[in-house]
């Protein structure tokens, strides 16, 4: 029976309606990027159409020889681009990733230290929201009120007070670089498992602006959009001792079948990666963002932690108007065409929905081909929207100048 002939004009008009966004407007949410038209392909592909629960010769279905291929190209591409022993490519989300590893490496309520949600740590990381929390005695760790650094002395300190059976590090909304290193000292020293959720700086790792966990960790989680420049979705390497542990629970633990054409597009996106072209873009985003957070120091904005490392930083407002709140911040700028996050800052005395500062990335511009004289632009026009957010026609003057700028940069001419 066919298909209906169907012309579905509202999907048609909104899906362009993105499009014109995207392509017009500066994306700033640091853990937003534009995927490749390779990618965009693959994530539309037929393998959408086929049910694979189960692993690699190990399926609970028939048909799968393809889809075999495809998901253990994955898999042998993103083991060689971070030297791991193996990977579980079949995670929906950076989330299901992290609770995957929990599930293999933990029992309900065993103690885990990780890096505070208020601190720039992740929902996943023990928020008491988050079934993180829910199920495990989390210890969190924070950043130092005087440099608004990780404090390693700090996270030895409660490890040797809580002794985790789990250490996570990485983080969310942390500017700086975190070196992987000093970790697996604290680990060993309590006898810990160490893991590494690198959701954000995935891509950094692979462009070698960044040390690489698996050097070190136990476990590492990504998720394979963000600086990795992929479909959405997330990604588990693990040594090889706990390889079997993992892929139970990611499934039948966590979910039921993957998403083959998700793991398609990750295939590609891991060999988009494995190249001189993605390591120049990756130390571009990490220029890109010093070079943005100058401007925006210069244009009376407090950075936390004094500056970047990475391809984020997170602006306190409060020194730019006292009375100005991220979410209100956030609002205005979405309507000139600047689109980025409200923020927790480290002892934000905001509520996480209202906040004090915002959250800035520079993956999505670099993508585009921007570099340190557009950075320059693009802080202006974020301090001048904020400076006139009560002027409508000032706010709608400068969503022509972020259109003009990002004219010549657009990342779908022609979709």
């Amino acid at each position: 029976m066919p298909w209906p002939v169907l012309d579905d004009e509202e999907v048609v008009r909104l899906t362009r309606n993105e499009v014109e966004r995207q392509n017009t407007a500066l994306q700033l949410i640091a853990s937003e990027n534009f995927a490749s038209p390779a990618v965009l392909d693959a994530t539309g592909s037929v393998f959408t159409n086929k049910y694979s629960e189960g692993y690699p010769g190990r399926r609970y279905y028939g048909g799968n020889q393809v889809v075999d291929e495809v998901e253990e190209l994955a898999r042998q591409r993103v083991c060689a681009l971070f030297g791991a022993d193996h990977a579980n490519v079949q995670p929906h989300s950076g989330a299901n990733a992290n609770m995957a590893v929990y599930q293999a490496l933990l029992e309900p309520g065993d103690t885990v230290l990780g890096l505070s949600l208020d601190h720039g740590g992740h929902l996943t990381h023990g928020s008491p929201v988050n079934a993180s929390g829910l199920m495990y005695n989390f210890v969190g760790y924070r950043v130092t009120a005087s440099d608004e650094r990780i404090d390693m002395d700090e996270v030895m300190s409660l490890a040797q007070q809580h002794k985790p059976k789990l250490i996570v590090a990485g983080a969310t909304a942390y500017p700086r670089m975190i070196d992987p290193a000093p970790y697996r000292k604290v680990a060993d020293e309590v006898g810990a498992l160490l893991m590494f959720d690198a959701a954000h700086i995935a891509g950094l790792i692979a462009g070698g602006v960044h040390p690489n966990p698996m050097d070190v960790v136990d476990i590492m989680t990504f998720t394979t959009h963000k600086t990795l420049r992929g479909p959405r979705g997330g990604c588990i390497l693990t040594t090889s001792e706990h390889a079997a542990a993992i892929d139970k629970a990611v499934f039948p633990g966590q979910q039921g079948g993957p998403q083959e054409h998700a793991i398609a597009a990750k295939a590609v996106a891991f060999a988009e990666a494995n190249t001189d072209e993605f390591k120049q873009y990756s130390a571009q985003i990490v220029a890109n963002a010093a070079a943005l957070a100058e401007v925006l120091g210069q244009e009376g904005f407090r950075l936390v932690s004094g500056g970047t490392d990475n391809h984020l930083m997170l602006l306190d407002l409060r020194t730019f108007d006292e009375e100005l709140t991220g979410k209100e911040a956030q609002i205005v700028l979405d309507e000139a065409g600047i689109t980025l996050n409200r923020n927790s800052i480290p002892d934000d005395p905001r509520s996480p929905f209202v906040t004090s500062g915002l959250r800035i990335g520079t993956p999505a511009v670099t993508t585009q081909g921007m570099a340190e004289p557009e950075m320059a632009e693009i802080g202006r026009l974020l301090a001048k929207c904020l400076r006139s957010r009560d002027d409508a026609a000032a706010v709608a003057g400068v969503r022509e100048e972020v259109r003009t700028l990002c004219a010549p940069f657009a990342p779908y001419p022609d979709l």
